[in-house]
């Protein structure tokens, strides 16, 4: 939604512009709500918050799934900053990012040793999580291998180095996301039944913006608030043919 300030022009530079416009965009900013920095009102997305309200109190491990965009991460931040572990660490991985010969190193840390370059021990993400909350986004993009590995956090939560004998205890909320079908990555043998049931607890779907797009005013609003303090500029609104296009 960056790109939108690209529609966006200063009053001084475009002209006049009905009143009337920019007064219903701004009463539709004020609205607009702002659950942890998620914009909107839609149904869509008041039930996704409802599902959030509901989910941030307990411990269950939480499935967000939705395209790319959608907002995934905000929903987990949310539900961490709701919840009794809110005062201690959020740490998120995007899974798909690291190599796939290092994520489990990554994840559980190792011991010194345990592989060339490893010259001392090192803490991994689950350590450095313990007590909060673990954002695993693009969980779909495990090695199979490291999924076997992930399987013991919440089934027994523990875990072991890598290159290291003895398991750790961990006491840390995971909050998993992706943008695949893993019902159909089972299928192919790309992601484990049982750890797809393990994080599947409490599903959560993001709807695309275009399942909501009664939302994109409070959106734009957002936006141009944002970038106006951003750029030191004074923006006061759109007009509606731009809206119309947004």
């Amino acid at each position: 939604m960056a790109s939108v300030a690209v529609f966006i022009a200063d009053p001084k530079q475009s002209g006049e512009r009905p009143e009337h416009e920019n007064v219903a965009l701004r009463e539709e900013i004020d609205r607009a709500s702002m659950f942890e920095g998620i914009v909107g009102t839609s149904a869509a997305l008041r039930r996704v918050l409802s599902l959030v309200s509901k989910v941030a109190p307990t411990d269950a491990t939480v499935m967000v799934t939705g395209e790319t965009g959608t907002g995934k991460e905000l929903v987990a931040r949310a539900i961490h900053r709701r919840s009794w572990r809110s005062s201690r660490a959020f740490v998120s991985v995007n899974c798909a990012a690291i190599p796939r010969d290092l994520i489990a190193s990554e994840l559980f840390g190792h011991e010194k040793g345990s592989f060339t370059g490893a010259l001392q021990r090192r803490l991994g993400r689950f350590e450095l999580a313990d007590g909060g909350t673990i954002f695993l986004d693009e969980v779909g993009e495990l090695p199979v291998e490291t999924q076997i590995a992930l399987l013991r956090v919440p089934q027994e939560h523990e875990f072991e180095r890598v290159g290291g004998t003895r398991s750790i205890e961990t006491n840390v909320r995971v909050i998993a996301a992706t943008n695949r079908n893993l019902q159909a990555a089972i299928a192919y043998g790309d992601f484990r039944s049982d750890l797809f049931y393990r994080l599947n607890v409490f599903p959560i779907e993001m709807p695309a913006l275009r399942e909501r797009r009664e939302d994109i005013p409070a959106l734009v609003g957002y936006f141009i608030k944002h970038y106006a303090r951003k750029l030191g500029k004074n923006i006061r609104g759109v007009n509606s043919r731009i809206l119309e296009l947004l």
